[in-house]
């Protein structure tokens, strides 16, 4: 196995992140720095001199709460949704949801797929239901989401947009900009009461109560890999 993927595959970093390691000379083969990230290995891996050896992959599926951060470790204290799942490896969640956002996420120690199913080329569809006020949105807002908003930061894709019942809409994004379902539903001079995310690619959070978690099977782990893939 080529040295950036075997350590991607170990939960030390994503494929594109293994390679800086390695190109900065922090990675070493049998005691010996090694600098080619395509380098074929199987064993004898250390990164600043700790073994590193690869460890069984696991994707897990969180239904996050709010007041829960979408990362590894937090500063301030708050709790961490790593920290949802007992389990042994070293996970890390993929892509992120605002504290204040609830719904799926998705947790892995597999650094390869984890870039996959973030990488703007897959265009991967994850699902927002959102509460509004006031609760009346227009055919001509949605439409407006269904063709592309001007935000601050450039034009948006086109999404899918449907109004679910009065004061709820669904949202379907393609792409992952920070807090780019609030800042469309304030576009239209909305205000957003509650967000969360239902589902991911093929996952659906349905059987999957607040504050859940489970481990995906072999078969969804597959698919998640046939949709980020070229």
């Amino acid at each position: 196995m080529r040295l950036a993927k075997y350590l991607a595959h170990a939960g030390v970093a994503s494929r594109r992140a293994a390679e800086k390691l390695v190109a900065a000379g922090r990675v070493s083969v049998g005691g010996e720095v090694v600098t080619d990230p395509a380098r074929d290995v199987d064993s004898g891996v250390r990164v600043d001199g700790e073994l590193v050896e690869a460890e069984a992959r696991e994707v897990w599926m969180v239904n996050k709460p709010a007041g829960v951060v979408s990362t590894a470790k937090d500063t301030h204290g708050r709790p961490v949704v790593v920290d949802m799942v007992q389990t042994s490896r070293r996970l890390y969640p993929v892509g992120r949801l605002d504290a204040d956002t609830t719904g799926l996420i998705l947790l892995t120690n597999d650094g390869e797929l984890a870039n996959a199913l973030t990488h703007p080329r897959y265009e991967v569809p994850k699902v927002y239901r959102v509460e509004v006020t006031p609760p009346e949105i227009s055919e001509r807002q949605l439409r407006r989401m269904r063709e592309g908003m001007e935000l601050e930061d450039g034009l948006t894709a086109p999404a899918k947009a449907r109004m679910v019942k009065p004061g709820t809409i669904e949202i379907q994004l393609r792409e992952g900009r920070k807090r780019q379902v609030r800042r469309m539903v304030e576009a239209t001079g909305h205000r957003v009461s509650s967000l969360r995310r239902i589902s991911f690619g093929p996952l659906r959070l349905e059987g999957l109560g607040l504050g859940g978690v489970r481990r995906l099977s072999a078969a969804e782990v597959e698919r998640l890999r046939r949709i980020s893939s070229p």
